[in-house]
């Protein structure tokens, strides 16, 4: 479809599926003069908006309306406009937004970009990284002492953790933010991404509406990306987020910042399309379609187990099971030694570990510190998408590794 949008010519070719091209005359339809390469709106190609909502209601079962949905240069984009509303100062305080800890780093980053305060909350690590009511009572409580909380985050599922969350969780969740008069902020781009047995993925938008009012009146926004799930296309940058029950003067205002930056790419627009308007059984491209997204899906899954019950087995590691998403980020416990040659070092101990761990085999992961994480504890994030063979290979050279590591430092 990206093909035939770029270079028209490909519609005279005979071996590309007839549904794909009408697939790509429908989007080039909704572009100004019938090509990608004008503007689009500011919140995207019109057709593709609605095909997102369609999308939205065949997942949930609930309506979904066009017009609130809003296409960006991946989630990352949308997430920043909307926090974005959310900057003024109340009562002489900085605005402040829940995230949690560990996190994916565009949330600190931006929450600092934009002068606001970080309110953090752990997650429970011994709960498989759930979120407990307890603890974001306690972050709230005492973040109100020097902020005026605004938003929450929820990364679901999980990066770096892994974790999905239950229906009852999320029921919780939604529950606090009401009572808190929080913005709810649904990170949701690992929807597709589900693998350990007995986990499902539960959008908020759809707990919230089951669960009547006053909580399916409330302020969120949900976001999906093309980077993530069985389609890994980061580069596009193709995204999408839905606003819903927001205020509609806020929602003007919201439509209007957005204009300032013209459109997302209308490349990243026609890749969301894909995967929200995928082929229907019957459709030549279907039998394909569900071949090649079944097998990534199907071997993530493989990987996922094959991660977690790898460093569950190496001395000094615990690992949660890797439910979703696509990363999983073990607990290691480091000698004193290490901690001490870390600090002469002038890095953080996790910090130390991993780029003695690249040095040594060149294996690249993510240290903990980079998340955030509890005090006293290390961690790192790795990924499950290397290949199977490569990803044994890597594992089993990190076990060495590790093996040795421990050696110098006991």
């Amino acid at each position: 479809v990206l093909g035939l949008i770029t270079y028209a010519p490909l519609f005279n070719d005979p071996s590309i599926p007839d549904d794909c091209k009408a697939r790509a005359r429908a989007i080039l339809k909704g572009c100004k003069g019938g090509s990608v390469g004008s503007y689009s709106d500011s919140a995207g190609i019109e057709i593709i908006r609605q095909h997102v909502a369609e999308y939205i209601e065949r997942r949930d079962g609930i309506p979904s309306d066009w017009q609130n949905i809003i296409l960006s240069a991946g989630a990352s984009g949308s997430i920043k406009a909307i926090l974005a509303l959310l900057r003024c100062e109340q009562n002489s305080k900085r605005p402040g937004v829940m995230v949690p800890i560990p996190q994916y780093p565009l949330y600190s980053a931006t929450i600092a970009e934009f002068d606001m305060q970080q309110i953090g909350y752990y997650l429970d690590e011994s709960k498989h990284w759930g979120l407990d009511i307890n603890e974001l009572q306690r972050s709230i409580d005492e973040a109100k002492k020097t902020s005026c909380p605004r938003a929450i985050v929820i990364i679901n599922p999980g990066n770096p953790t892994g974790q999905v969350l239950s229906k009852e969780n999320i029921e919780e969740i939604i529950k606090f933010a009401y009572k808190e008069r929080l913005f709810i902020f649904a990170d949701e781009v690992y929807q597709d991404n589900i693998y350990a047995p007995g986990s499902k993925f539960h959008s908020f938008k759809k707990v919230m509406s089951e669960m009547g009012e006053p909580y399916s009146k409330m302020e969120m926004a949900s976001f999906m990306s093309c980077s993530k799930g069985y389609m890994g296309e980061c580069g596009i940058r193709g995204g999408y987020a839905e606003v819903i029950n927001m205020c509609p003067d806020v929602k003007a205002m919201l439509l209007k910042s957005i204009s300032a930056q013209l459109c997302p790419t209308t490349i990243g627009q026609a890749c969301m399309d894909c995967v929200v308007n995928p082929p229907k059984p019957g459709e030549p491209s279907y039998e394909l379609w569900l071949k090649e997204r079944t097998a990534v899906l199907d071997s993530l899954k493989v990987r996922a187990e094959m991660v977690a019950k790898t460093f569950n087995s190496i001395e000094g590691f615990t690992c949660n099971t890797v439910q979703g998403a696509m990363y999983a980020f073990p607990q290691l416990k480091l000698p004193q030694k290490a901690i001490e040659a870390a600090k002469k070092a002038g890095q953080n101990p996790d910090v130390f570990y991993a780029f003695q761990l690249l040095e040594s085999t060149g294996i690249c992961i993510v240290p903990g510190t980079g998340f955030g994480q509890k005090p006293g504890t290390y961690h790192f994030r790795t990924t499950i998408l290397p290949q199977t063979d490569k990803l044994k290979h890597m594992l089993d050279l990190f076990r060495d590794f590790h093996v040795k590591f421990l050696a110098q430092y006991k």
